[in-house]
């Protein structure tokens, strides 16, 4: 064994890049180009991290969160070489592969904490998945990659408590639909509002009042983001001490993003990312596993993984 065994991983598979998603449309595999280019620039941190390549989920994992019957209907609409669920959502050939590997290098990433051999990982995985529900794909997301991995944490690894933080722009509709039904799963969205996809209200606390939606204007200066989402998880972590961190870093949140109207700056999330990662040191051992979800400008979109890696290898 290394005498400094990596504190963070850096996961991706290269399937992700093979869902194409056509001409013009935001969510692009260069998202992913940037970010591994930004890396390669800081060769300290590059060499730090454990580097390693995901696994694509089974089905059974997938439908862990997702209907069966919908998993298989991704697989045929790729195999029949590519459809769409709605104007924003389209599949691809390479879209089954890729979907999951994003959602498998999100499991890799939580066997790697719950077994100790590497306590933080950052996914960079695409498509994102925070909006896609049991059935239906939506808003450029086919499977929920981290609703998948919290259930799974749950179910198969038996972990009593997962928190979920998501500070996408948007809300994370589909994974609160996919973890709502277990007292076991905490969820914390902060989201742009009145925006897209529309759900998201903070008197939305899920059936088991294990819901915290946080929405807010845009354009507010950013200590008023950071302070909010801070308060929503102090409040969801009040009884509730997690075996697992998860976040959804939805990049979309930075200032001058083309799909939102927050002001964050890098320095601003990796703020949260530490101020989390100290959290859950004194809950967990210092788990977290965070995947990317949004952000369309790719070069801010990398800067600010990048500095969340750093802060996640600190």
């Amino acid at each position: 064994p290394q005498l400094n065994p990596p504190r963070a991983a850096f996961i991706s598979h290269s399937d992700c890049g093979r869902h194409d998603t056509g001409w013009g449309h935001p969510e692009h595999t260069g998202r992913l180009r940037a970010i591994t280019r930004a890396l390669r620039n800081e060769p300290e941190l590059f060499h730090a991290l454990a580097h390693v390549e995901g696994r694509h989920a089974t089905r059974d994992e997938l439908s862990l969160a997702h209907d069966p019957a919908y998993v298989d209907s991704i697989e045929r609409m790729s195999g029949a070489g590519g459809g769409r669920f709605d104007a924003d959502t389209p599949v691809s050939e390479g879209s089954w592969d890729a979907a999951r590997a994003a959602a498998g290098s999100v499991l890799d990433a939580v066997d790697r904490a719950v077994n100790g051999e590497t306590p933080r990982s950052f996914c960079a995985v695409r498509p994102p998945g925070h909006h896609a529900v049991a059935n239906r794909a939506m808003g450029f997301c086919l499977f929920g990659s981290v609703a998948v991995g919290a259930r799974y944490a749950r179910q198969t690894l038996g972990l009593d408590r997962v928190l979920i933080v998501d500070w996408d722009v948007h809300h994370g509709n589909g994974t609160q639909a996919l973890t709502e039904g277990d007292a076991g799963i905490h969820f914390v969205s902060m989201h742009q509002w009145p925006w897209y996809p529309g759900t998201g209200a903070a008197e939305d606390r899920g059936p088991h009042g294990n819901v915290w939606n946080v929405p807010m204007a845009g354009g507010l200066a950013p200590r008023a983001y950071g302070d909010a989402l801070r308060a929503a998880v102090d409040a969801a972590t009040r009884a509730f001490t997690p075996d697992l961190v998860m976040i959804s870093a939805g990049f979309d949140c930075l200032a001058g993003d083309p799909l939102g109207g927050f002001t964050l700056e890098s320095e601003h999330l990796v703020d949260l990312t530490s101020w989390l990662i100290d959290r859950a040191g004194s809950w967990c051992g210092g788990r977290v596993v965070s995947a990317l979800e949004g952000g369309y400008a790719p070069d801010r979109v990398a800067t600010a993984a990048v500095a969340h890696l750093k802060a996640l290898a600190a």
